[in-house]
């Protein structure tokens, strides 16, 4: 059998940014999906901590080191710049394997930098 778990999170990040006009997608900083461990085109739910809402969507990359957290297509009318939001993606794990299972941890300051993490009870970087 096989269980839904949280795979990555990063932790209140801020919207920078809002594009309507796009197809579709969250543009995200790719040191922020490398810490998490998120791949290009991986699915993804955002949640709104200011609003409560969650979408699901997928991500593309954006500029390195930029802090990159955009909203495109229909989900730039879900949030505002500056609102905390929650990135979350989901793995299935073969049951054999959950008792070593740990899902990525992301932190991040105001700026989207990913910050060190304080205990290793938050997650692992594999």
């Amino acid at each position: 059998m096989r269980v839904e778990l949280l795979k990555s999170k990063i932790h209140r990040a801020r919207i920078t940014g809002k594009n309507v006009d796009y197809e579709g997608s969250l543009t995200l900083d790719p040191e922020l999906m490398e810490a998490a461990g998120i791949v290009p085109y991986e699915k993804v739910q955002v949640v709104n901590v200011n609003n409560g809402s969650r979408l699901e969507t997928y991500v593309i990359p954006g500029r390195r080191g930029s802090g990159e957290v955009v909203l495109n297509g229909a989900a730039a009318r879900w949030g505002e710049v500056g609102d905390p939001v929650i990135l979350l993606t989901y793995a299935q794990v073969d049951e054999r394997d959950l008792a070593q299972y740990k899902p990525r941890i992301v932190l991040v300051d105001e700026q989207n930098r990913v910050l060190p993490q304080a205990t290793p009870s938050l997650g692992s970087a594999r």
